[in-house]
């Protein structure tokens, strides 16, 4: 891993440039998707369709998808120079990361019941991404990440740090509801509902958002901005557009519940 780093980058500052590159090139992927959206979904689940390549079994597709943002960071960690690692702010943010990714990874899919399968473009596009943010985030907060010395106990770590719990324990009890919304051998859709789901219709996109909006406060760099905001961006969709189609496929939605804030939106 090191020696393709001194292939790719002549200096630190010039990786480091590059890395503020890959942030600001997010962003406006960001700005593109946000558009996109607005007239057609991210194409898989109840939203796929054919025309996005052959079929991708969703267990198989979340486990490989998701696999490189687990195993960029550990082979940066491992064998690539990490001159601020050894920083306490900067191993609870790559622990954040990590631990987030390490349950989609290694225990969600395994979870899964039924789910229809991903188009393979969109399973090539997500495993892509999460090569890209991998190591976007893991390069940055292991070799480049400058925090003062007393940053774990600065107000903007500490609310960061608890919105990423937060959010993290609402994506995960969210994501049990959905599980268990049918008995063994049921198919077709129900309303879910407990948990944060009685406020709003994307309740595990909701948990998702406060995580990273969290991560990008405590890390308070353009890296983990531009990955909340793209996060934001594809999470905030996704959620509306299962507001719309929930309200369309059932008479007695709750007309309460909002689609991704809740009383707001």
């Amino acid at each position: 891993m090191e020696a393709i780093l001194k292939i790719l980058f002549s200096s630190d500052e010039g990786e480091l440039y590059f890395l503020d590159g890959l942030s600001y090139f997010m962003m406006v992927l960001a700005f593109k998707n946000f558009v996109t959206f607005r007239f057609k979904p991210v194409p898989y689940g109840r939203y796929a369709y054919s025309g996005y390549g052959i079929p991708v079994n969703v267990k198989f597709a979340w486990f490989v998808q998701e696999l490189p943002s687990c195993l960029v960071p550990l082979g940066l960690l491992l064998w690539s120079p990490c001159a601020k690692i050894m920083h306490l702010p900067n191993q609870l943010l790559l622990l954040m990361f990590l631990c987030h990714y390490l349950q989609r990874t290694f225990i969600y899919p395994f979870l899964i019941r039924g789910g229809k399968s991903t188009p393979f473009l969109s399973f090539a596009l997500a495993f892509v991404f999460c090569m890209y943010n991998g190591y976007l985030q893991a390069r940055y907060l292991s070799h480049y990440a400058d925090y003062p010395p007393d940053w774990v106990t600065h107000p903007c770590f500490i609310t960061g740090s608890c919105m990423w719990f937060l959010g993290f324990i609402i994506n995960i009890h969210s994501d049990h509801i959905l599980r268990n919304l049918r008995e063994p051998g049921e198919t077709g859709y129900k309303i879910p509902r407990g948990g944060m789901f009685e406020y709003v219709s994307g309740a595990n996109f909701l948990g998702e958002i406060v995580e990273w909006t969290g991560f990008a406060l405590a890390g308070h760099s353009v890296h983990s901005a531009a990955f909340a905001l793209f996060s934001f961006v594809v999470l905030s969709s996704r959620g509306m557009s299962h507001h719309k189609w929930y309200l369309a496929k059932f008479e007695d939605y709750p007309k309460s519940r909002k689609a991704l804030i809740p009383f707001v939106l």
